[in-house]
């Protein structure tokens, strides 16, 4: 087997490389799967290793703890990128296994590989040929296909935590035999300007160590040294919709201090404004309605003020729009009506609107019945005529609901306004 684990590291490649666990035990922050409860120790501890896509953000040990599955159950590993590869590349990697004791083939970055890709790895699985081991950044519920999926477990790895983090900058000193010239504030500094990411924390260390300092370094001064690293946020990860997620859920609960936090993570991260505005727009749209109508317009307000003012002006506008719809009445009455409306008009496309409510511009039509019958509204008692508008030969459906919250109390005295005085109109008819 062609061990990759059992070399003497190389005291000039990168700490982070220097600092690779030998086995699993020495992985940390990963305990849910690693420790002596975990999945993977189960597993094993079983013998059977299964194929398995670890999902989890980048330096959180994906790649390590592919190779040591790979030591642990003696299989030789061959590592490919989803980047450089293709279904040629794997098709040689199939041919090179047959007639070997077991292959862990590693391939990083596998949301990559198009459908196709994915496609040419389901018979080798299937077979025993290999036992894939895949890494992604993205959720394989939306990057990967369901037939991959469902042959191989998904293991979800965590951003290192500050007890994890620290135990890294310990054995970091532990290797290099020097101490990290900072204060125990900086030293959290650190830890936090790594934002989970084990690998960037150890790239950090090393800028660190190379320091020639005769104090302590405060966390101010260790900002302004290393140009303080942006937290974790990619647009194009799953963590750029976590925040999203999180900054909706906290408006939409009624926490404006929460939605100006998230707010301001989005913003520190680089987040456009704009996109940041459209999302409030909708939300006010959608958790908001008209329970208070004002809500769209303060949020169509702040998307326009950034948009004339840009940075760091129009940022407070969007607060503004923030506060604004965290503290406004909810509901999302309007947005289930639409929903419903939508699935009943889907479901009803080829029924025609009631004659009586068509125009007849031509005398064929009005033969043909066309807006005989009609009540001008405006020229009824209350300016209410109680006539039926959905199609003839469908039953009038009620799809919005108002809650007895905010301006939709008003709404909801209306509309039982309106059906009163329908029903009353609707019995003298037919009286």
């Amino acid at each position: 087997m062609s061990d990759l684990l059992s070399s003497i590291p190389n005291p000039n490649a990168p700490l982070a490389e220097r600092l690779r666990p030998s086995n699993i035990s020495e992985v940390v922050g990963q305990e849910h799967l690693t420790g002596a409860t975990g999945i993977l120790s189960r597993l094993l501890a079983a013998k059977k290793l299964p194929s398995l896509i670890l999902w989890g953000p980048p330096g959180t040990g994906k790649t390590t703890l592919a190779r040591l599955l790979a030591k642990e159950t003696d299989q030789e590993f061959i590592q490919v990128s989803a980047v450089f590869s293709g279904v040629a590349d794997l098709r040689k990697i199939f041919d090179q296994a047959q007639g070997r004791g077991g292959i862990l083939l590693f391939i990083d970055e596998i949301h990559r590989f198009n459908k196709a890709q994915q496609d040419a790895l389901l018979g080798p699985m299937e077979s025993g040929l290999i036992t894939l081991v895949g890494a992604t950044t993205e959720n394989p519920s939306f990057a990967l296909n369901s037939a991959l999926l469902s042959r191989a477990r998904v293991l979800t790895l965590n951003l290192l935590d500050e007890i994890a983090s620290e135990h890294l900058l310990e054995r970091a000193e532990g290797l290099t035999q020097k101490k990290l010239p900072l204060s125990s504030q900086a030293r959290i500094a650190l830890i936090q300007m790594a934002g989970g990411d084990g690998r960037n924390l150890l790239n950090l260390v090393e800028t660190v160590l190379d320091y020639k300092e005769d104090h302590e370094l405060t966390a101010e001064e260790l900002g302004e040294r290393l140009q303080r690293r942006l937290a974790l946020y990619d647009k194009n990860q799953d963590f750029h919709y976590n925040i999203i997620s999180a900054f909706i859920k906290s408006m939409r609960g009624s926490d404006p201090d929460a939605a100006l936090y998230w707010f301001q993570r989005m913003v520190d991260a680089g987040e456009p404004p704009l996109y940041i505005a459209r999302r409030i727009v909708r939300f006010a749209s959608e958790d908001i309605g008209l329970a208070d109508p004002q809500a769209l317009i303060h949020a169509m307000a702040a998307h326009q003020a950034y948009e004339r003012l840009g940075s760091p002006e129009g940022e407070l506008a969007i607060a503004n729009a923030v506060v604004y719809c965290a503290t406004a009445p909810k509901s999302n009455a309007v947005y289930l009506a639409f929903n419903a409306s939508a699935k009943v008009a889907t479901r009803t496309g080829e029924k025609s609107p009631p004659k009586h409510i068509l125009n007849a511009p031509t005398k064929f039509m009005k033969q043909e019945g066309y807006s005989q019958g009609y009540q001008y509204d405006h020229e009824s008692e209350d300016a209410y005529s109680g006539q039926k508008f959905f199609p003839a030969d469908m039953d009038e459906t009620q799809f919005y609901s108002p809650v007895e919250r905010g301006f939709e109390r008003e709404i909801h005295k209306r509309l039982e306004y309106w059906q009163a005085l329908r029903h009353k109109k609707r019995t003298l008819n037919q009286g």
